[in-house]
């Protein structure tokens, strides 16, 4: 794996190696925000639509990042090894790398499909955070008043859980748990919501 010859593959497995320990330490936290429908349909743009091809809506970018270099070195190596067998010498490195390149990117986005699926969809995303304005969610815990915000649950577009506190947008609202709202705005840790129906009476005595 050290020759010359392989040094691109040795390096992906190089910089995969570092990706999963950054990764497990808690460094490295961050995704690519592309929508995508469930079924891996093409989004509205042609950007949007070749990401979306390639597997990048699927699975966190530092995810597809791994498998990308996993394949890319297995690949690389395998090419070489086969070449070794075939002509008793090594191919031109650049000519290994194009062709290793060439074949991980298809191979990359058919892995990810079953991989998103066994990856923990508890687990919270790295998406921004702005985007979740604009998205229903429900009251899970407490009393939602202007100033006293409660806890809510908000799904982001590639169906990933969300815990978020809300109060109501409009001065005098309440919402309890239970009740379905809308995401109208942010400022800085909490979010403010309109109802989705007419809310509930209160309990008497609350």
């Amino acid at each position: 794996m050290l020759e010359p010859y392989n040094l691109p593959f040795a390096i992906a497995f190089a910089l995969m190696l570092a990706m999963l320990v950054i990764q497990m330490l808690g460094f490295l936290d961050f995704d690519l925000d592309i929508d995508s429908d469930a079924d891996g349909g093409i989004g509205a743009g042609p950007v949007d639509g070749l990401l979306t091809l390639l597997g990048l809506g699927r699975i966190p970018l530092t995810v597809w990042l791994v498998l990308f270099l996993l394949v890319f070195g297995s690949a690389g190596l395998g090419i070489q090894a086969l070449a070794h067998e075939l002509t008793g010498g090594p191919l031109d490195v650049w000519l290994a790398a194009l062709l290793a390149g060439g074949g991980t990117l298809p191979v990359t986005a058919a892995l990810a499909r079953p991989v998103g699926k066994i990856i923990p969809q508890d687990e919270t995303t790295a998406v921004s955070t702005d985007t979740l304005v604009g998205r229903r969610a429900v009251i899970t815990d407490g009393v939602a008043r202007s100033g006293s915000p409660a806890r809510a649950r908000v799904t982001d577009r590639h169906g990933h859980p969300h815990h978020v506190m809300v109060e109501p947008h409009e001065a005098g609202s309440q919402f309890y748990a239970g009740d379905e709202i809308l995401l109208v705005r942010r400022e800085d840790n909490t979010f403010f919501a309109t109802g989705m129906a007419e809310r509930r009476l209160s309990p008497i005595g609350s």
